[in-house]
């Protein structure tokens, strides 16, 4: 029997993207300044574009004492984490770091682990096994559905947001240990996980309810907490919950935290903290000083709140076509993939970085552009891109127009 060649089912997977307009193609940053980027045309020259798909939501990036702590810390301990967390690579700074992450989402502990990705896989190959089950939302993030299928455990996924479906999934499968996992804030539609109801149905199914709150922490809460904040609700009713670092907080790496015996666990028998080097010191320096920023620079949410009113005033106006969303993730719904790749460029045209996000990111038919806010945009920028989305959308129709 001749086996499949992989050169040739790549090439065939090529040409089926590329027939569907699903194609991926990387771009270059050159230079970022703010909210401006200097950004590789592929051609050996470049554009200067207004970014709104970046998720540095509170425009801590490049603020110049998280940089200035990058820069000292690396002067001081070098460059790398040298080995894993339980050899040699456990730093007074990372140390530092998870009880700031704890005293500020208000729980005993927190681990650190290098990606938000290698994080939720942590979670679920540690605590789950065989004879066990994950409920999870239909849009989850994709680092909770493989961490999932690594432990092993039989996943059961619900509408989104339909509580009474994670019910009747949790119901469905009484047996072995429970776990309930969501996204606090879903990063392609921007809406936020009905989380009270979530607890009560997690706790009368004896279930761990897990959130996922990369997107909303620093943003979402008293002292941008996050979703689980928002909803009034403590490690008592979350357990467990992560806070990626690389998003509002400008840096990189995650935390995953919450109950103590339950983090500890994680610290001495999760394959991705075990079995990987650690954060270099000097990034743990840099999100350090960015959690410090993000707890009490309270303008910097305020600011966002009103970009996003203002960006869906304007865009309503226009009849734009918005999702339900009060975050700073504001998706634009094309439509085909085709449309939502015409729409960004057009916007690149006129200046304006959008990601067109496409299948199998999002569904079938609901390509979009991914709008992202930063406290680092002005105002009048929201009004600007909401007129330059209702250009390109109208250039587009009658582009589809000429060719029906």
């Amino acid at each position: 029997m001749e086996r499949p060649d992989l050169h040739a089912r790549v090439a065939a997977s090529r040409t089926q993207r590329s027939a569907g307009s699903a194609r991926r193609v990387r771009r270059e940053v050159l230079r970022r300044d703010g909210a401006r980027c200097e950004v590789s045309d592929g051609h050996g020259g470049s554009r200067s574009l207004l970014n709104f798909c970046s998720n540095d939501y509170l425009g801590l990036s490049q603020h110049f004492a998280v940089v200035n702590a990058l820069q000292d810390a690396a002067a001081r301990d070098g460059a790398g984490g040298v080995a894993s967390h339980l050899v040699c690579g456990h730093h007074a700074l990372h140390g530092a770091l998870e009880r700031e992450m704890a005293d500020w989402l208000q729980v005993p502990r927190a681990l650190l682990f290098g990606s938000g990705f290698a994080a939720n896989l942590a979670v679920l190959q540690a605590l789950l096994g065989d004879e066990d089950v994950c409920v999870q939302d239909r849009l989850n993030h994709a680092s909770l559905i493989d961490g999932a299928r690594l432990a092993g455990c039989r996943l059961r996924r619900y509408p989104h947001v339909d509580v009474e479906g994670a019910l009747r999934q949790l119901r469905g499968a009484p047996e072995g240990a429970a776990m309930l996992a969501t996204d606090g804030v879903f990063s392609m539609d921007g809406d936020i996980a009905p989380l009270r109801e979530l607890a009560i149905a997690a706790r009368v199914q004896q279930a761990l309810l897990y959130v996922d709150d990369a997107h909303g922490v620093g943003v979402l809460g008293p002292e941008g907490r996050g979703s689980v904040a928002a909803a009034g609700l403590d490690v008592a009713t979350v357990p467990l919950r992560l806070a990626t670092l690389g998003k509002a907080l400008g840096s990189c790496g995650a935390v995953v935290a919450g109950d103590a015996d339950l983090v500890d666990h994680l610290a001495e028998t999760a394959r991705p903290y075990l079995y990987t080097t650690a954060m270099p010191p000097a990034q743990a320096a840099a999100a350090l000083a960015a959690v410090k920023l993000a707890r009490r620079e309270h303008w910097r949410r305020e600011r966002l709140h009103e970009l996003v009113q203002r960006f869906r005033a304007t865009a309503s106006r226009h009849g734009l076509e918005l999702l339900a969303s009060e975050t700073p993730i504001q998706p634009v719904l094309c439509g085909d993939n085709a449309r939502a790749l015409e729409m960004a460029e057009s916007l690149e045209q006129a200046g304006y970085w959008v990601a067109a996000i496409r299948p199998p990111t999002v569904p079938e038919g609901q390509a979009r552009l991914r709008v992202a806010f930063s406290a680092a945009h002005e105002p009048a920028q929201a009004d600007a891109l909401a007129d330059a989305l209702a250009l390109a959308r109208d250039r587009a129709d009658v582009a589809a127009s000429r060719t029906a």
